[in-house]
């Protein structure tokens, strides 16, 4: 019977609609259509490309000065205060004169107001980053024969830190001294940073920072947190020892310092432990009062202006021999084309960069985007972020990318675009052209107890693993193997640890995914795991599997293995052995009992001891298949055949049907599409009308599914619904209809 679509069928609440035919395309013709898309110009298209790319062109034509101006200018000028001690501070873990590291915030800010999509998001200089390029930095400096020991602070002769077989490794570098080839380096691995990050956004590769999982960015920052507080511990301690490379440079970092313990200066410790006691309380106070406090306390900048006072008055220096940050110039340098050599050897070095800095500025810019309901993309922050390490790299900068700590700062103080970046990088550039000489006389203990308040954040997510480990023991141990080996080995070693970790564990997840057989809850039609609830009442005669999980060629061993366990029936040995024996039945196409009379057939097919005579999966969870898990399925259909159990397949996604197609021709039936049901939507249970065959069963797809039935979707609640019988609908038809629902 013909049944109009688009209109309710009387008295059932049903509704047939009619699936629209898929049309493909080709990969030519993709290609070529959107080439001819691409190719086509015009003023509009031209506008419109700029807009994309210079975002600022954009949303500054929207700008509303009266309601964003006072919190940009307020947010852009807490943010500039905080920027320039921590540019000062982050040049010890860099290992660069501090006039770099504000050349590097004055830059990234600029850039990002101008290309970047986030308007929340502080981009400039970031510890884990800066240590990152410390270490690479310190590594050629050993191989330039410079002494790496020797920070970028504090005067001293800039050709005078060679060593004795600087001459004979380097001939010419006799020219540049330890500074000049640092900042070498520094720019190099820059620009290979930001080429990398350039063509991922080009190459619209935003996805891949979604493999860099949070357990694994958490992890990382412990880790690479726990490695920074180690390396600024002979600052805190005016301890002189060697800066360490190489894997385990933080045990035998801690080595040195219990060595050297003896000689730590006595200023530098008590200035550290009354600097780290007000900075701690800052912060905390900060924290409990954020609510009352429309600006946060600028502690950093008290302490350091405070500090350099004390420093210079007291002449900390010279009476007990404190480090100092030394003469910082003003003004810049002219721009220089980075090393091409340097570039070719710090290449592998800036991959760990940029996908760090990537991860990171696209997570922070997705969360402040989902608070605060706007939208950024992803590939144009690539492209920020890449253009803020490619163009300043030719300016004596070096890496940055977006920061926790002055994002959240930013938002606090009211920051509602990126004009706030443009205040910050002014209060930035005051200082370079007027107010950097005036810290000369500031301790590098205090430049040292910055970093390490910084890193308070970072060392307290040691907090969450236990919370991790009884909500995800997989994601638990991405963490503490990233932080593990990040302590133990190195940062570049620990990121990649995690990333592999994190793939194995996906790969894992997908290889072994949970397996269940259902059984019905009461007296209702839902179906739940009989292995997690009590009580559930199975059906007789059929059982009803659930593989949670796509079906490929990586899981469908596990598939089978699964299922003959559970079901206590190995299709395949059982059907190859009668095969041997001469007892298959029906091995043509077909249902084996179609056209004949089971009962006069005389054959026993399933073995007394199996206890039922159909099988239905349960594909909801098997969001794709491939040709082998499709090969598979082919195969099991085969073997159950083989044995007169009917396997029925049901819920299957529209992403899995186009292959099941193929499998399972084109019959039409009532309340099917092409054989197969669209649904778990008929009771397994009516499988006692199907007519016996000695002590088996054999069971066709309308009679085992033939009233509706649904899945419980909670683990923990019964969903009841009237069922009431179903007109089925045959051809290209489906069924959509609305259910009263009624939670318990």
């Amino acid at each position: 019977m013909d049944v109009p679509l688009n209109t309710p069928q009387q008295g059932r609440g049903l509704v047939l609609v009619r699936r629209q035919p898929p049309n493909p395309q080709s990969l030519m013709e993709t290609l070529k259509a959107r080439l001819q898309r691409s190719c086509r110009c015009s003023v509009p298209r031209a506008w419109a490309l700029v807009q994309d790319l210079v975002p600022v062109t954009r949303w500054l034509r929207q700008y509303r000065p009266q309601e964003d101006l006072a919190g940009d200018i307020m947010s852009g000028l807490v943010i500039g205060i905080i920027l320039v001690p921590q540019a000062i501070a982050y040049s010890l873990l860099a290992g660069l004169q501090p006039i770099y590291s504000l050349y590097t915030s004055f830059f990234a800010n600029l850039i990002y107001f101008l290309l970047g999509t986030s308007h929340h998001v502080s981009v400039g200089i970031f510890s884990l980053l800066c240590l990152v390029v410390g270490q690479v930095v310190d590594r050629e400096l050993q191989l330039a024969g410079f002494d790496p020991s020797q920070d970028g602070l504090g005067p001293r002769d800039n050709g005078s830190t060679l060593n004795s077989s600087a001459a004979t490794l380097e001939p010419r570098l006799q020219d540049c001294g330890r500074d000049c080839y640092a900042i070498r380096v520094a720019t190099a691995l820059t620009l290979m940073t930001g080429i990398y990050q350039v063509l991922m956004g080009i190459l619209r590769l935003g996805f891949v920072s979604a493999y860099l999982s949070q357990p694994l960015l958490d992890g990382f920052a412990m880790g690479a947190s726990v490695t920074i507080l180690t390396s600024q511990l002979r600052h805190l301690l005016g301890v002189r020892v060697p800066r360490h490379q190489g894997p385990g440079m933080v045990v035998r970092t801690w080595l040195s310092l219990l060595h050297g313990l003896g000689e730590a200066n006595i200023c530098d410790m008590v200035t550290s432990g009354v600097c780290l006691l007000v900075l701690l309380a800052g912060k905390e106070l900060s924290d409990r009062c954020r609510r009352r406090l429309r600006v946060p306390l600028p502690t950093e900048l008290l302490v350091i202006v405070v500090a350099t006072l004390v420093s210079h008055f007291g002449q900390l220096h010279k009476r007990f021999g404190s480090n100092v940050a030394g003469d910082i110039p003003t003004g810049f340098v002219p721009p220089q084309a980075p090393d091409l050599e340097l570039m070719w050897r710090v290449a592998l070095d800036a991959v760990s960069l940029a996908l760090v800095g990537s991860a990171f500025s696209i997570s922070l810019a997705e969360m402040f985007a989902r608070s605060h309901g706007y939208s950024v993309r992803a590939n144009q922050e690539l492209l920020a972020v890449g253009c803020c390490n490619v163009l300043p790299a030719f300016f004596h900068c070096y890496v940055t990318g977006a920061a926790l700590s002055k994002s959240l700062v930013k938002t606090a103080t009211g920051c509602r675009t990126q004009v706030s970046s443009l205040v910050s990088a002014a209060v930035v550039l005051l200082v370079l052209l007027a107010l950097a000489p005036l810290f000369r006389d500031l301790q590098r203990s205090v430049l040292a107890c910055v970093i390490v308040a910084s890193l308070r954040g970072a060392l307290r997510k040691v907090r969450d693993l236990p919370q991790l480990w009884r909500l995800s023991p997989a994601d638990a141990l991405v963490w503490a193997v990233t932080a593990a080996t990040c302590v133990l080995v190195n940062v570049e070693a620990g990121l990649l640890a995690g990333l592999l970790l994190s793939l194995l564990s996906l790969v894992g997840r997908t290889q072994r995914p949970q397996a269940a057989l259902l059984a019905r809850i009461g007296d209702s039609a839902f179906y739940e795991d009989a292995a997690e609830f009590e009580g559930l009442v199975p059906p007789a005669g059929v059982r009803v599997f659930r593989f949670a999980g796509p079906l490929c060629y990586a899981n469908k061993a596990f598939f089978l293995q699964s299922l003959y366990s559970l079901t206590g029936l190995d299709a395949g040995c059982s059907a190859a052995s009668r095969k041997t024996q001469g007892l298959e039945l029906g091995a043509g196409e077909g249902d084996p009992m179609e056209g004949k009379d089971p009962v006069s057939s005389g054959a026993r097919l399933v073995p007394m001891a199996a206890g039922f005579h159909t099988v239905v999966i349960d594909c909801a969870p098997l969001l794709f298949l491939d040709v082998a898990g499709m090969a598979m399925l082919q195969d099991l259909r085969r073997d159950y055949r083989a044995l007169g159990v009917t396997l029925l397949l049901a819920c299957c996604s529209p992403s899995a049907r186009p292959g099941l197609k193929g499998m399972w021709p084109p019959q039409p039936q009532p309340g099917h599409r092409h054989g197969i049901p669209t649904r778990l939507d008929h009771q397994p249970h009516r499988a006692h009308r199907a007519r016996a065959v000695d002590t088996s069963l054999t069971l066709d797809l309308q009679r085992a599914l033939s009233t509706p039935a649904r899945l419980s979707p909670h683990p923990c609640r019964v969903l009841r619904q009237d069922l009431r019988a179903t007109q089925p609908c045959t051809g290209p038809h489906f069924q959509s209809h609305p259910v009263p629902r009624t939670w318990l």
